[in-house]
């Protein structure tokens, strides 16, 4: 019954929408030159001002093409209001593909990870707290925009219980060439358990301006941000309460906890500011001629970040305390960035970029901790100052491009090489290839960190050595092919969170595995291969989608966990309605994975640990999907997790104790709204 009302209010706002619809959709037609809008109804004379527009001065027309989105590493790509099947893969709190991620029961929960990324392109350490970090948009996950008219953009979804998620986006062209956007992202959901609320808040306003001349350009933005969420360390009892499928126990709330008094939550601020000025006055055409260029670029970004797990009282389940006090642990951590270039571009040598960086940071806790074992200092501060270059170009068919990075004052990093290239065989079929070098610290959190529990208190940074990996990477794609992706990697000095020492029986039958967890670094060396491919085949209008990846580990000790095998297939029918009105598509995805001693999660450092007691996986998740669009508007109803409606095993788990979520009927919408 409850999905019969979902699916009618469904199609009843879809046809509320196509029927009182919005502004005219823009035409898809591409403009002869998009560069720049001008003004509506006024033209400029041959000596630049402003006079009365004729009949035949018609203002350029607007398509959607003229509503771009800038990436940090300045490529544009257009609006796209279409729906496929790549945005209902994207429909999530994270709004990327999750196909490599597990999510816990709860929006805005961890999410483990299903395959492992070795090739971080974060010269520096971070913070830490990785699960909930998750959710941090970091300086590569701000855009900037050049639209035509003011442009809003509305993301909405239900959660779990009594809450929603909202991210609302609004930019505007006070000219051409000055560009404003203020966006904020405000979810809340309590969850089906009895302790696991999360809410968070994440607010960014953008700017981007370049002078009539095109000598000057700059660009930034604000962040602040702001995700937290309770934790209650997994199920107490998960034999008789949650497997044994009492029917009394399917509301989930009546489960016992291990604790309900904690929670953690990151709270960061950023400052970015990206900027150049160009010695030589480029041609107008010059994106399109790539006239010789040379000119002095600068990038400053500075920011606060902080992560804090706090609890009313201390449990065994984390061991015994320092003080007879409630816990509140903090980490506080402040870096700034400056990076001077000096870019060089032309038609034939490409662009080439050289220039100094300099990084401070202070890694802040507590205060001076003294042991039995050792001191541990409350602080890690200093500077690296380092090189930089980078370089792309395009030879006809080829794409050659790379980035070095090396430090020569520091003790946190050493390098940074990515290099590779890009073969257009034909207009449907791509080669590429390229080499990664990366030599850094691990995050600050594995080697410095205090805690109000005994066992979370550890100094490494005299101890712990430099990550250093290597990945050769390749692929090929084809629109009749497929896609397909191949990383070997070699890891020296893995550091992880894993159990030290050895849990009785006793200990695990209690649950206190969590007690043993520490940072450690792996003295072996783990070898590392990850194939993916993907490919879609359409007959009519049916289309079957398919995602599988292949991974293999060789290593010594058990300390680098995945699935073997992952595969994600969708089966879905699409088909315009209401006389072309309405576009809809509709659907089955089946997810799943192979057994695996799935990582653990440790609630009081915010991390996954690695344990070998328990395997994971086997099962799958079987998700049932209306998606529809009218107009500009991109509307999503899912039944989420179906088999468990006729499924009696209750063994999925997103993570040791920590079950994956039930049945769900979830709805939302995307719309993008032109002014």
């Amino acid at each position: 019954m409850k999905l019969n009302k979902l699916l009618t209010a469904f199609f009843v706002l879809a046809i509320s929408i196509s029927v009182t619809g919005q502004t005219k959709p823009l035409p898809n037609k591409l403009p002869i030159d998009n560069k720049e809008i001008p003004e509506r109804g006024i033209v400029k004379d041959s000596l630049g001002q402003k006079k009365k527009k004729t009949k035949k001065e018609d203002v350029q027309e607007v398509t959607i093409a003229n509503y771009k989105i800038i990436t940090l590493a300045r490529d544009t790509i257009i609006l796209d209001t279409s729906l496929t099947i790549k945005k209902e893969y994207k429909f999530n709190y994270l709004r990327r593909d999750d196909f490599e991620l597990m999510s816990f029961a709860n929006i805005g929960q961890a999410y483990n990870q299903l395959g492992k990324s070795v090739t971080s392109f974060d010269l520096y350490p971070k913070i830490g707290a990785r699960s909930r970090n998750i959710g941090y948009l970091e300086v590569e996950d701000v855009n900037y925009y050049n639209v035509a008219t003011p442009l809003t953009e509305l993301f909405f979804k239900t959660t779990m219980e009594r809450g929603q998620l909202l991210d609302a986006m609004l930019t505007l062209n006070t000219s051409p060439r000055f560009n404003a956007s203020v966006a904020y992202t405000g979810m809340r959901s309590l969850g089906k358990y009895d302790y696991e609320q999360t809410q968070a808040g994440r607010f960014r306003a953008t700017f981007n301006y370049r002078t009539l001349n095109n000598r000057y350009w700059i660009r930034g933005h604000f962040t602040a941000q702001d995700l937290e969420g309770e934790e209650s360390g997994g199920l107490a009892n998960k034999e008789l309460q949650f497997e044994s499928g009492d029917p009394n126990l399917l509301d989930r709330s009546r489960i016992d906890l291990r604790y309900a008094n904690a929670s953690n939550n990151i709270v960061g601020k950023r400052y970015f500011l990206d900027h150049q000025f160009n010695l030589v006055r480029p041609k107008r055409d010059s994106i399109k001629s790539r006239s010789t260029l040379l000119a002095i670029g600068h990038q400053f970004n500075y920011e606060t970040k902080y992560y804090q797990f706090v609890q009313t009282a201390g449990v065994a389940f984390l061991g015994s305390e320092l003080y007879d006090t409630p816990i509140d642990d903090k980490a506080t951590l402040r870096t700034t960035y400056n990076r001077v270039t000096a870019d060089f571009s032309s038609a034939t040598l490409g662009r080439l970029s050289i220039g100094a960086s300099m990084f401070s940071y202070d890694y802040a806790l507590g205060s001076i901790l003294i042991t039995e074992a050792g001191t541990i200092p409350a602080q890690l501060k200093g500077d690296e100052i380092g090189i930089v270059g980078d370089y792309n170009n395009s030879l006809g068919a080829l794409d050659i491009f790379g980035k070095v990075r090396y430090t020569m004052s520091g003790r946190l990093t050493g390098n940074l090489i990515d290099a590779g290239v890009k073969i257009r065989l034909s207009e449907n079929h791509q080669l590429n290839g390229g080499v990664f070098i990366s030599s850094k610290m691990p995050n600050y959190n594995f080697l410095l960190y205090q805690s109000d529990y005994a066992n979370f208190n550890w100094n490494n940074t005299d101890t712990f050595n430099r990550e250093q990996v290597k990945t050769i990477h390749g692929g090929f794609n084809s629109d009749w092919f497929g896609n397909l992706s191949l990383d070997y990697s070699s890891v020296d000095n893995h550091a992880y969170f894993g159990i030290q020492g050895e849990p009785t029986e006793e200990d695990l039958e209690a649950g206190l595995q969590d007690t043993f967890v520490t940072a450690l670094q792996e003295e072996n060396s783990i070898t590392y291969l990850k194939a993916k491919y993907n490919k879609e085949f359409k007959y009519k209008k049916w289309a079957l989608d398919n995602t599988v990846m292949y991974q293999k580990v060789s290593q010594e000790n058990p300390v680098f966990n995945v699935p073997e095998f992952v595969t994600r297939n969708t089966l879905y029918f699409s088909s315009d309605m209401f006389k072309k009105a309405m576009f809809m598509q509709t659907g089955v995805t089946f997810k799943y994975f192979s057994n695996y001693h799935m990582d653990g999660y440790q609630p009081l450092l915010g991390e996954f640990y690695t344990q070998n007691i328990e395997e994971i996986g086997g099962y799958p998740l079987l998700d049932f999907f209306i998606n529809a669009k009218v107009r500009q508007t991109r509307l999503f109803l899912k039944a989420e997790h179906l088999n468990t409606i006729w499924s009696k095993e209750y063994q999925y788990y997103a993570a040791p104790n920590y079950p994956y979520r039930d049945f769900v009927i979830r709805f939302g919408l995307v719309w993008n709204l032109f002014s």
